[in-house]
């Protein structure tokens, strides 16, 4: 089977890639330059050049392919239509990737009790909401002969297999903390973030791949913790005595960006009950706190 995926220099993608050519399945990639092309090359990938905003160059690799998973930018919605309309009529599939931030919050540091399942309406914050709407796009193409699904990830950690090992949240607050002397978290720190080791989230995707029906979507998480628990997980990484502090959540904003720091200071709990009965999931992965505290993030300690 020939698979297209937009995104395959990133975490994500190139996790799938890596677990489809395993499978024995052949992969291409969007690469926005040589440089992406020549790393895509390196890992098994045939790249095919251009960037989310070359959408006939987007809509010509869908139809070229087998079957094509969207992993390269969930805000990326001109993108998404491309490779619709695109599919559409084929009975080809379509796996976008979306994030749990579409269940977030603005609790700065503060704990929220609710966990989403894939039938909790969601319809929260007005940032997120052209993502919402993309997502709905995918899943409408159902109706036109696409096999359209949409997995929405949790926080994703690990090392990945790719040519991106690691995604941005967990090193930026080792950034932090190096910096800081201390490990902190956004406001108490009492949020929480359900997340999936990479390999275990890419497992999802070649299972939705041979068994999703039509119009799926998915929550991915294997576990959660609080923010303070992932400091702390820091802390011992770096050798801090003590317990990790507070980090105002206005200092966050002036570092990272509102998105950044009001998702890090959020609540975002989904569960994976779905993925789990329907495609026959099992993460196996090393848990988060784990892998911070003395597994792969050890690459991050100056």
């Amino acid at each position: 089977m020939h698979i297209f995926i937009s995104g395959a220099t990133g975490l994500i993608g190139g996790t799938v890639a890596a677990k489809l050519i395993a499978a024995g399945h052949r992969v291409s990639g969007l690469a926005r330059d040589s440089g992406r092309a020549a790393a895509l090359e390196e890992h098994g990938v045939t790249p095919v050049i251009g960037t989310l905003a070359d959408l006939d160059v987007l809509a010509e690799a869908a139809r070229a392919a087998d079957a094509v998973i969207e992993a390269a930018d969930a805000e990326a919605h001109f993108a998404a239509r491309a490779l619709v309309d695109a599919l559409a009529g084929s009975g080809k599939a379509l796996i976008r990737t979306s994030g749990s931030t579409i269940v977030g919050d603005h609790a700065r540091g503060m704990y929220a009790s609710h966990t989403f399942t894939e039938d909790t309406p969601c319809e929260r914050l007005p940032e997120k909401m052209s993502r919402i709407a993309s997502d709905r796009m995918v899943l409408a193409a159902a109706a036109a002969n696409v096999r359209s699904v949409v997995i929405c990830p949790s926080l994703v950690y690990g090392a990945g297999l790719g040519v991106r090992r690691h995604g941005p949240q967990i090193p930026n607050f080792i950034a932090l903390a190096q910096e800081s002397g201390a490990a902190r978290h956004i406001g108490a720190g009492e949020n929480i973030w359900s997340h999936v080791h990479a390999e275990d989230l890419a497992d999802a995707y070649v299972l939705a791949l041979e068994k999703a029906e039509a119009g799926s979507f998915f929550f991915v998480e294997s576990g959660e913790a609080t923010m303070r628990a992932m400091a702390g997980a820091i802390g011992r990484l770096l050798g801090f005595d003590g317990e990790p502090g507070p980090w105002p959540h206005i200092e966050a904003v002036r570092r990272w960006g509102p998105p950044a720091a009001h998702a890090m200071g959020g609540n975002s709990r989904v569960s994976a009950a779905k993925a789990r009965a329907v495609l026959g999931w099992q993460p196996r992965c090393i848990g988060m706190l784990e892998d911070i505290a003395g597994g792969s993030y050890r690459e991050f300690v100056n």
